[in-house]
């Protein structure tokens, strides 16, 4: 199972979801809201050969911590993932939309100038302004849009300059969700769970909740249970041999010094 979007700091009791991810054998890239989260957050990683840790600035943070985008730049060479970072144009915030961009903008050009990352993306109510930018910014990395919500066309716009997907049970319960789904490539999709802010039936999603999303995946495509898991491991395997071989290094050193 793949968790390619989960706050693994932010729950209860972090090291019980760490174990438990473990136990259910998940591959978890564990996103970050703020640089100065990353150092401590990696931390739960440790020793944890399918758990990755991503260095983000949280568009809905970024009016409070964009004074850390020197300590993002300090950090960045230590990883291979970038998130979650992005805009927000939802009530409340897009009224910081200046200083998202600023920062947004920033992290973008600090990952093409360091050889590219992949990114996982925050886009809710800003789809244009962010695929803007990124067609913009090609040499940024790989852009995975997470929990993606924009419109049929931004869907297409945003497969054809190359981004990919990642996709939880909470998006997929709804029929425009599992719309956007069936739309997008499906060599491009990664599961996520969004936990523990996203909630399933029994209260909020945990990284072995991803097989929710496997299975609805599955309806969605017509296809196995066992197939549509082994299309999204491929998906999975296609994007990390997708980097470039000086960022799988970086990951190899980092894993072994964690």
């Amino acid at each position: 199972m793949i968790d390619f979007h989960c706050h693994l700091d932010l729950y209860p009791d972090p090291e019980l979801e760490v174990r438990d991810a473990a136990a259910a054998r998940v591959y978890v890239l564990s996103v970050t809201t703020t640089p100065r989260a990353w150092l401590r957050t990696a931390q739960l990683a440790k020793g944890h050969k399918r758990i990755r840790t991503s260095l983000g600035l949280h568009p809905q943070l970024a009016h409070e911590r964009s004074h850390e985008l020197d300590l993002f730049e300090e950090l960045l060479p230590r990883s291979r993932y970038v998130g979650e970072i992005g805009l927000d144009g939802g009530r409340g915030y897009a009224q910081h939309a200046a200083i998202q961009s600023k920062v947004f903008d920033t992290v973008l050009r600090l990952s093409a100038r360091s050889g590219g990352r992949i990114m996982s993306i925050h886009s809710r109510s800003a789809v244009d302004e962010i695929l803007d930018r990124l067609a913009a910014t090609p040499d940024a990395g790989t852009p995975i849009l997470h929990w993606f919500s924009g419109s049929a066309s931004q869907l297409r716009r945003a497969a054809d300059i190359g981004c990919w997907f990642s996709v939880g049970p909470a998006m997929l319960r709804g029929e425009k969700g599992r719309s956007l789904a069936k739309a997008m490539p499906a060599d491009r999709i990664l599961t996520e769970t969004d936990g523990p802010f996203a909630s399933g039936p029994d209260g909020p999603l945990h990284p072995a909740d991803s097989w929710r999303a496997v299975r609805q995946l599955a309806t969605i495509w017509g296809i196995a249970l066992e197939e549509a898991r082994t299309r999204l491991l491929d998906n999975l395997r296609s994007l990390s041999e997708s980097a470039p071989d000086h960022l799988r290094e970086r990951n190899n050193s980092q894993r072994a010094s964690a």
